[in-house]
């Protein structure tokens, strides 16, 4: 029997995104409630660090991508003259996997066979167990389970400061939110073909808006981001508030802790949403929602993912490798507005959000 206590020096790989470091930080918080003499060390990317810095308890290492061989050399010096207990390498990219060659520690525990690519297995000594169809945070509690932490209920502890939910609540109430429920379209993925449709959104915009809902937009500083933004708001024939670019990672997480229900692609700030127990709509077509879906709310998720795999393949998910992706650049055109705004509807009574305060 693994026993938690024998991992007192751990450390954590995984760089990237952000919905993925939010279901591991599920799996951090578990090692420390059940070991709270552990001392947690993780090695992530620059974009991630800047929503997860003063974690508690947690040292970050910066992995910046962007320096190339630089980075692996800077994980290098980091850790000279260092050794872990054990590496928990809850990343199979090929960066994650030459970083994990940089990290000394007497276990590196990585996935089970059937999640071994890009060499995964050759920098690591040991394997989590194998799950049947896990959710990516799923994944990530079989390396808790690995060091002797029982199961537990995904819960989550985000840092941001008493500022950041200032900044939230003046920008809402600036907006007249005061007693008003709040809907947030955060409508961008990190690729164009996962976004819905501009005019579909500004459907679900009205259909809120005409149930009560103040209308919010979030998004990143990108072009792409900001010209879907405006193209929601021309199909608007009222305001919304549009906050594209105007927030960094933790002002946004309070945004997402003030609204009342969150509409999103497959994109981190649908999980950022799940962190702060907001109920979240995701539109998927290209992923398993089963796998990739806002953790809490996956019965909420629509999608057209599961015909597209039968099509473009011939088999079902459970038939093909758990994870296989659809490709198409307009396969998000397929999900109807219908269909959306009956979700909408599903969820809104079911969480009680009009009635609650």
């Amino acid at each position: 029997m693994v026993h938690s206590d024998q991992y007192q020096d751990i450390c954590i790989l995984r760089l990237s995104a952000i919905g993925d470091v939010c279901h591991a930080v599920s799996a951090v918080q578990a090692i420390q409630r059940h070991n709270s003499k552990a001392r947690i060390t993780w090695v992530l990317g620059k974009v991630e660090a800047m929503l997860l810095a003063d974690l508690p308890d947690v040292k970050f290492v910066i992995f910046d991508k962007k320096q190339g061989k630089a980075a692996y050399n800077k994980l290098k010096e980091e850790f000279k003259g260092k050794k872990f207990d054990v590496l928990l390498h809850m990343q199979v990219a090929l960066r994650a996997n030459i970083a994990a060659a940089y990290i000394p520690a007497k276990i590196k525990m990585g996935f089970d066979w059937s999640r071994c690519k890009e060499g995964h297995a050759i920098f690591t000594n040991k394997r989590i167990s194998s799950q049947s169809e896990p959710h990516v945070l799923e994944g990530f509690q079989g390396f808790a389970k690995a060091i002797g932490v029982p199961h537990y209920k995904p819960s989550w502890q985000m840092p941001y400061t008493e500022n950041d939910l200032v900044f939230a609540n003046t920008q809402l109430d600036s907006f007249g939110i005061k007693d008003k429920k709040v809907f947030v379209i955060s409508a961008a993925a990190s690729k164009k073909e996962r976004n819905w449709l501009p005019e579909r959104y500004a459907a679900l915009a009205k259909h809120a808006h005409e149930k009560g809902f103040k209308v919010v937009l979030t998004g990143g500083p990108v072009d792409m981001e900001r010209e879907l933004a405006c193209d929601i708001q021309r199909f608007c024939d009222f305001k919304l508030l549009n906050l594209v670019g105007k927030t960094n990672l933790k002002q946004l997480l309070c945004i997402l802790k003030c609204a009342d229900l969150v509409l999103a692609p497959d994109t981190g700030p649908a999980h950022m949403a799940v962190t702060m127990n907001t109920p979240v709509i995701g539109l998927y077509a290209h992923s398993n929602p089963k796998r990739t879906g806002p953790y809490l709310y996956q019965e909420y998720a629509v999608e057209v993912y599961h015909k597209n795999l039968k099509a473009q393949f011939g088999k079902t998910a459970q038939q093909l490798p758990w994870g296989k992706r659809c490709k198409g650049k307009n396969l998000m055109s397929q999900i109807q507005t219908h269909d959306v705004v009956n979700m909408f509807d599903r969820i809104v009574i079911e969480k009680n959000i009009l009635e609650s305060k």
